[in-house]
């Protein structure tokens, strides 16, 4: 996972939760992508797995209804971010609070990364079969 900064010569991307109500701005500059199938990814979202982008948290703004995000973790470093009203979650704080997991399905418009692998198929749902050509990694990549 690279950390070397980049400029961001695409225009910002929208994203937003199911109603509405909070809704962000993030560089299309994201360092990496995967589809995460660890237990608290998949609880987090109901679903499979987590396909998440990750940037630095600077790059990322919230543009609406800053008073309807609930943090769910420690607001200075590791933290889920979701809407108040519907639920979605938006957005995870991690690494020391310095970089934002965006769950890419909440973008509005289209980045320019796609699922570079699979993190954390050790623990993916039995009943899930992963039939991609994508790498996959017992935990995170080396």
């Amino acid at each position: 996972m690279n950390s070397t900064p980049i400029e961001a010569t695409r225009p910002p991307l929208r994203g937003q939760c199911l109603c509405g109500a909070v809704r962000y701005e993030v560089e299309d500059a994201f360092r990496y992508a995967f589809n995460c199938h660890c237990s608290q990814c998949r609880r987090a979202t109901g679903a499979a797995f987590k396909p998440f982008a990750g940037i630095e948290r600077a790059h990322l703004r919230l543009e609406q209804g800053r008073s309807d995000a609930l943090i769910h973790g420690n607001v200075d470093a590791a933290h889920d971010v979701r809407c108040g009203h519907c639920g979605s979650l938006l957005y995870s704080v991690v690494r020391e609070g310095a970089w934002a997991h965006i769950t890419m399905g909440t973008l509005v418009d289209a980045p320019a990364i796609r699922p570079q692998g699979h993190l954390f198929v050790g623990s993916k749902a039995p009943w899930f079969e992963i039939t991609d050509a994508l790498p996959q990694y017992e935990e995170f990549p080396s």
